[in-house]
Parts: structure tokens; C-alpha cells; sequence
């Protein structure tokens, strides 16, 4: 894995150090600067700023508003209230170029759901409506109707975002909040933490991998797949481990007619349109914790799980051609699958901003904003996300979402 040349700070001591540039980082260090303004000293440390390897380029890259929490379902509404205003929200830091337009492809999700599981599903359903989101639950017969290339033999309906759903660029995102952030006097720098030092139930400094030794008033773990080893600096622990997940483009001899939603079959197989072409990818099977630098392709995942679930699913891909394929890190919650959201209780000024299981890209906008909120007033001003609070985490007490893929 090439690493960028590492650099050194341009100071010894920081208001706020932020470990981890990506997108949870780059929002999180987006939110402060523009509350804040030239009135704090914020370092985000990277340790690879092509971001070749980071979870936010290598995701799928989509937007959902279907889960079973109420929190989850607002949080992706501020995501998409900020993906389509992205571009308006960052042209004053564009002033050369065009600022981003996030491409958002707004086809939906369409989960399929198996007649034991309609009951639930439609829960879920009038749930998300009562919040305002657009999800509609289709019988077998009206999915059919909808998408006639589905085979809904065995499924007992579907519940689909008809709007406010849908997939956009990840890239676009993070690069426009870096931007953002370091236009507003956010430093950001090449280089890795390798440790902590705590004193009195604090961190008041971190060690970096060029020598130099920055003091901290306070620490945000923004490290994604990496969380543990930064917590673990602290001595501290989370249930927060890199995960592999595989995605794969292929073209298919049959096209599919009409605005195809990103369709999440009953085996965990997900599959969507990308231009005349394909994205598709699974939970993998029977896979478990990763090690952090362990990018490599199991290629038999699509011929032995996607492939005969796609053919189930979808009859017309009965022919299909792998075009590209690569291998992406969840920082994957073992606990509960959600996020960890606030302060450690007792190294007082440690913040965690991790465990997204997948969803920390659309949930980014939401989690930078109460970070920085949690920072700046000590409490959250919009959303309310304490149950994403540490100490569940101690207390073996999960915050549990059923739509989780």
C-alpha cells in the first residue's frame, strides 16, 4: 500500500485534533470551522490522503431513508437535504471551478421481502411515512406491475423509496467538505497518530509517525476501519473492526427497461444500474474481521453467492460480464451495527465518531454536525444522537436497527 510522503505540523499545540480525514473527519471538521471560524486551531491528520484505501472511495456510495429507528431515518434526511444542496452550500469555496454536483441518482431502494417478513416490513413502512419519507410497501402483484423484470415467486412484496433514495458521488462529498474545511483555516497533514498520551482523564497530547509530540484540548476519533487502534492508544475499547465487503461492475446481454432502484434481494445481494452498466455486491459470507491492510479479492464471491442470487432475482442476468472489481472496509459495529457518537466518560476529552457498519457515508453530513456540536456546547443542538452514545457500549446494551445490509 504507497503512502504519501508524511509531513509535519505547523504547530506544537491544537484546539481540536481530528485522527482521520475521510468523510465522518472531513464533515466533522467542515461543521466546527464554519461554527467556529478562525476562533479554534483544528488538525486533521491523514494518514493517506489519496484515499485510495479509505472506506469513503471504495463505498457503494448510497443513500437510504428505510430503517426501523426513527434517528436513523432523520439522520438520512439531513444527508439528502444536504446532497442536493451541495453545490449552492460549497460555491463560496469554489471560486475558480464549478463547485461538486453530487450526481444524486434518485432511482430509490427496493427491498424485497419474504411473505414471513411482510408484517415487520410494513411497520417499517408506516414508521419512515409518519416521518415523512416517501417509502411505499408493494404486494407481489403491484412489484410485478412496477418492475416486470422481477421474479416475485417467492416473495410476499417489497417496500421501495419511491423518492428521496438513491446513490451519489462519495468523492464529491469528502473533497468538497475538505475543501470547505481547510478554506476556513483547517489544517490537514499527511501523517499518522501512533499514540496517545492521557493524563488526569485526559489526552492531552498525540505522538505522530515524523517524531513530533502535538498537545490537544481535544481528540476526535474519526479513524473508520482503524477506530480500535486509536481507541486502544487511550486504552480504551471498542467493538469496531475492519470487515471485508466486495463490489463488483459487470455488463449484462439484457438490458433492464425502465428506472431500475437499487434492488436488495432477500439473500443480502444488492444490485443497481451504473449507466448501461451494473453495481452489485453482498454481505460476504461467513467472513469475519479483516486485518487493517488486507485488501485482497475473493473473486469466487460473485460466481458462488452474487451471480446465482442475481439470476434468481432478476431472470435477464442470465448473462453477465465482470467488468472491474474491488475490495472496501466496513468499520463494522459488533455490537449493534450503529454508530458511536460522543465524549468517553472518563478520558473526558476523547470523542468517538465510529462503528458506521456501512452507513457512515450518508450519515456523515449528520454525525459531522454532532461531533462539533458535542464540542462546541457540550450537548446536541439538532438531532438528538445519545442513543449512539458510548456507554452502551460498556453496558453490552445495543441500540438495535433491523434494516441492516
Amino acid at each position: 500500500m504507497a503512502i504519501p510522503p508524511y509531513k509535519a505540523p505547523s504547530r506544537s499545540a491544537y484546539d481540536i485534533v481530528i485522527v482521520g480525514g475521510a468523510v465522518i473527519g472531513s464533515s466533522t471538521a467542515y461543521w466546527l470551522s464554519q461554527a467556529l471560524g478562525n476562533g479554534a486551531s483544528i488538525l486533521v491528520v491523514e494518514r493517506d490522503s489519496s484515499y485510495e484505501f479509505s472506506s469513503t472511495a471504495l463505498s457503494t456510495s448510497a443513500i437510504r431513508q428505510q430503517y426501523s429507528n426513527p434517528i436513523n431515518v432523520k439522520i438520512s434526511q439531513f444527508g439528502i437535504e444536504i446532497i442536493r444542496g451541495f453545490r449552492e452550500r460549497m460555491a463560496p469555496f469554489y471560486t475558480n471551478e464549478p463547485a461538486p454536483d453530487l450526481g444524486f441518482k434518485e432511482h430509490g431502494y427496493l427491498y424485497c421481502c419474504s411473505p414471513e417478513g411482510v408484517e415487520a416490513a410494513r411497520e417499517r413502512v408506516e414508521l419512515q411515512r409518519s416521518l415523512g419519507a416517501h417509502t411505499l410497501f408493494l404486494e407481489p402483484g403491484q412489484l410485478k406491475e412496477r418492475f416486470p423484470w422481477l421474479n416475485v415467486d417467492d416473495l410476499g412484496g417489497g417496500s421501495w423509496g419511491s423518492r428521496e433514495e438513491g446513490w451519489f458521488d462519495s468523492m464529491g462529498l469528502l473533497n468538497g467538505f475538505r475543501r470547505a474545511a481547510r478554506a476556513s483555516g483547517v489544517e490537514y497533514i499527511d501523517n499518522a497518530v501512533t499514540a496517545l498520551d492521557v493524563r488526569d482523564g485526559r489526552v492531552v497530547s498525540a505522538r505522530l509517525a515524523t517524531g513530533e509530540t502535538v498537545a490537544c484540548g481535544t481528540l476526535v476519533n474519526a479513524a473508520g476501519p482503524r477506530a480500535q487502534q486509536v481507541a486502544a492508544m487511550a486504552v480504551l475499547s471498542i467493538p469496531v473492526a475492519p470487515y471485508k465487503r466486495y463490489s463488483f461492475v459487470f455488463a449484462s446481454a439484457n438490458p433492464i427497461p425502465g428506472r431500475m432502484p437499487n434492488v436488495i434481494d432477500l439473500s443480502g445481494t444488492f444490485v443497481r444500474p451504473e449507466g448501461e452498466l451494473f453495481l452489485t455486491g453482498n454481505t460476504p459470507q461467513g467472513d469475519g474481521p479483516a486485518d487493517y491492510d488486507d485488501f485482497e479479492m475473493h473473486f469466487e464471491e460473485f460466481d458462488d453467492y452474487i451471480w446465482p442470487a442475481l439470476w434468481h432475482r432478476i431472470p435477464a442476468f442470465d448473462a453477465l460480464k465482470v467488468q472491474t472489481s474491488w475490495t472496501g472496509h466496513y468499520e463494522y459495529n459488533m455490537l449493534d451495527h450503529n454508530g458511536i457518537v460522543g465524549f468517553h466518560p472518563e478520558v473526558t476529552n476523547f470523542m468517538f465518531a465510529n462503528g458506521f457498519s456501512g452507513h457512515g457515508l450518508q450519515q456523515s453530513p449528520a454525525v459531522g454536525r454532532a461531533v462539533s456540536e458535542l464540542i462546541i456546547h457540550g450537548a446536541f443542538q439538532t438531532l438528538d444522537l445519545s442513543p449512539f452514545c458510548y456507554e452502551r457500549i460498556p453496558r453490552n446494551e445495543p441500540f438495535l436497527e433491523e434494516a441492516v445490509i
